[in-house]
């Protein structure tokens, strides 16, 4: 049977008492759920299910076209993020992929897919996993392909726009494609301040990749896009794959869920304040603890039979011992609710006592 090496496993067989709960902490879901106007666009658009969907998502383009304002053309929308990633490799083949390490996993699942050489440029811990300028170093004529997390998963940590851009620049001259993945850049307060959306027309090199995944709390729902000024890249990114890769339910969930700006902007706020709370509580617990930006966070602890003691008590949080440049200490878990923030600190605080 396959391992399954990413967060949100809340289907495998447990030994848990029937009236406990299971909390997931290890996928980096808006803990708000989906919202009101999405569940009513499943219900409202039930009778169109039966028919195929619209393989080009025109009215679903037009939509993100006028939220993210960039042209349709610029846009390819997949089957999550991941279907983009995949398609970006199966698309460019590159002979060689330059990846940050740590980062989501799936970059380096998909260039060696399809058969290319992967090349890393690791982050450091010394350095609290922020990307240096000498990361300009490792883009040469041989790297066909980038990809680079922003802000990264499963560190939180951000980097800033100029520090993107001068990385956009050298890929530019050495004829590297810049696939920059912003699926988390919606939970930030300012989040232009980051993105690189307005420089797309400056870098036709560069692939922004979204979500409705993580901030609508999508993620069964499955929906992603990918933006780029080169209308060839967009067509190659649709010869890549099956046409139909956007079912009926996700376009219309898409489309609805792009007027919920009060939700988003409630989620800015429930994360940011519950992000403080859970990074505090686990500094005050002896954890070691990183700087993250994102609706999750990562910390280091000698005690690597954590996500199993946690699991008692029906808490599912992320081992990282699978993330290159990290190990069995390091562990991630999402933002969530308040109340379910408090119950994980006081189940760890349980772990802990006896050890003291």
């Amino acid at each position: 049977m396959k391992k399954l090496v990413h967060g949100g496993d809340i289907y495998s067989k447990r030994n848990l008492p029937e009236n406990l709960k299971l909390i997931d902490f290890s996928a980096n879901i808006n803990p708000l759920g989906l919202p009101e106007g999405v569940k009513k666009a499943i219900v409202d658009g039930i009778d169109d299910f039966c028919n195929y969907p619209d393989p080009l998502c025109r009215q679903l383009k037009k939509e993100i076209s006028a939220y993210v304002k960039v042209p349709e053309e610029y846009l390819f929308c997949g089957n999550g993020a991941a279907d983009v990633v995949y398609r970006i490799a199966f698309a460019i083949r590159p002979e060689k992929v330059l990846l940050t390490a740590p980062t989501f996993s799936e970059y380096e699942e998909a260039a060696r897919l399809f058969g290319s050489d992967v090349e890393y440029y690791y982050l450091l811990k010394e350095k609290d996993f922020k990307i240096d300028i000498e990361i300009l170093d490792k883009i040469t004529s041989d790297i066909k392909l980038m990809f680079l997390c922003n802000p990264n998963n499963p560190t939180g940590v951000l980097t800033d726009k100029e520090t993107v851009l001068k990385i956009a620049e050298k890929c530019k001259s050495t004829k590297t494609i810049l696939v920059i993945d912003e699926c988390f850049m919606d939970f930030l307060d300012n989040p232009q301040e980051y993105s690189v959306m307005d420089s797309l027309d400056t870098y036709e090199n560069i692939i922004v990749l979204k979500a409705f995944t993580k901030i609508y709390a999508m993620a069964g729902i499955r929906l992603g896009y990918g933006i780029c000024s080169d209308v060839n890249v967009i067509e190659a990114l649709h010869r890549a794959g099956q046409p139909w890769n956007v079912s009926v339910a996700a376009q219309k969930c898409g489309i609805a869920a792009l007027k919920e700006t009060d939700y988003v902007n409630r989620t800015r706020k429930l994360i940011k304040y519950n992000r403080t709370f859970l990074e505090n509580s686990l500094i005050k617990l002896g954890f070691e603890v990183v700087n993250s930006q994102a609706n999750y966070i990562l910390f280091r602890t000698e005690i690597k039979s954590l996500p199993n003691e946690l699991e008692k008590f029906g808490i599912l949080i992320r081992s990282c011992c699978n993330y290159r440049g990290l190990d069995e200490t390091y562990f991630r878990i999402a933002v969530k609710s308040k109340k379910d923030n408090e119950y994980l600190v006081n189940c760890i605080k349980k772990i802990l006592s006896p050890l003291h």
